[in-house]
């Protein structure tokens, strides 16, 4: 887990759209969304990234299709319990996704999260980092 921390925290954000994930299709890539799947990274991949995101933009959109609802729910709920974000929009729709195999328009279920930093939100980073140094200065000892 230290080693997703770690990649996420050296994670260089350029222009044009860092999401993870499938395609943002016509709306475009934002800066501040997080595509979810759940089969390609784990939870707190995704967590961490919403963090870095929050840091960076002051709110994170994270955005779902299908099966990995439940995921992008966890992280926001995540993100919530621990003080980091509030709920400022929840959206759902559903899309057509083009079905390669069998040459057929499915449609799947897409929810996107808007969530905010709490006021509380650098306070809880700053301490995060100090614990972090801490057990790493401790590891070295």
């Amino acid at each position: 887990m230290e080693e997703v921390t770690e990649a996420v925290n050296n994670l260089s954000i350029s222009g044009g759209g860092a999401a993870a994930g499938a395609g943002a299709g016509a709306e475009g890539h934002k800066k501040n969304r997080v595509q979810v799947s759940n089969t390609k990274k784990p939870l707190f991949f995704y967590v961490n990234l919403a963090k870095r995101y929050m840091q960076l933009h002051n709110e994170v959109e994270l955005s779902a299709l299908g099966m990995a609802i439940a995921t992008v729910v966890t992280v926001a709920e995540i993100l919530k319990n621990n003080g980091l974000a509030v709920e400022k929009k929840i959206m759902t729709s559903t899309v057509d996704v083009k079905d390669e195999t069998r040459l057929r328009t499915l449609q799947k279920a897409k929810i996107e999260i808007l969530l905010g930093k709490t006021e509380k939100f650098d306070e809880l980073m700053a301490a995060a980092a100090e614990e972090r140094e801490a057990n790493e200065t401790e590891e070295q000892s």
